[in-house]
């Protein structure tokens, strides 16, 4: 922080949203946007470029989603708060997120005011998380899903098939089919692209 203000990225890939966000959270006296990208894989460089103070991430845009960059920036620049605030509400996602070492995460239908407070009360040390998506992620349980599990099901995720999730993965066709088999078990499928569409609606993706 600098004269008291708190430097601010946001990372969206609607430029509208983005550009809305920006202008609200502007009004605030002690925030000030000092950076905005549209990607996720220029989250992290952005933050070290600028002494970002509070990065506020959405989850899904290309390049890397916000739970991975999250990750990115506790690894490049540690102190850097990080507010997850998204459109896709996933008790999956939540606890990803957490993982990943988020201080918030927010639902984008909150209102402005709300996501202002939340950016002070991390920079004081508080965790903030959606009351009802705590709820939600309690009674969900944890992610079934192991790492590995994860990426074979979301390699899947486009129609590949084995041969070439294997060369992707650096696995072998019969460990492909493995991992495909126990993912759809565990979301209780009957194939891999119903595997996926269950993965990604509870957030384990």
């Amino acid at each position: 922080m600098t004269d008291g203000q708190v430097r601010v990225l946001l990372a969206e890939d609607q430029g509208m949203v983005r550009e809305a966000l920006a202008a609200l959270l502007s009004l605030e006296g002690d925030l000030d946007v000092v950076a905005q990208v549209s990607r996720g894989d220029a989250v992290a460089a952005a933050v070290v470029e600028h002494g970002i103070d509070v990065a506020v991430l959405d989850i899904e845009m290309p390049g890397m989603t916000g739970i991975d960059a999250c990750a990115e920036i506790r690894r490049v620049r540690p102190q850097t708060k990080v507010v997850i605030a998204t459109t896709f509400g996933r008790p999956g996602y939540l606890r990803r997120a957490m993982e990943s070492g988020a201080d918030a995460f927010l639902v984008k239908d909150a209102p402005a005011a709300e996501l202002a407070e939340a950016i002070r009360r991390v920079l004081r040390g508080e965790k903030v998380i959606d009351p009802t998506l705590a709820a939600a992620a309690l009674s969900e349980g944890a992610n079934p899903l192991t790492g590995r599990e994860r990426d074979v099901l979301a390699a899947a995720a486009d129609g590949s098939v084995n041969a070439d999730i294997a060369a992707r993965l650096h696995l072998s066709e019969g460990t492909v089919r493995n991992y495909l088999s126990m993912a759809i078990q565990k979301t209780a499928a009957r194939n891999r692209a119903e595997a996926v569409r269950v993965a990604r609606e509870k957030g384990w993706l």
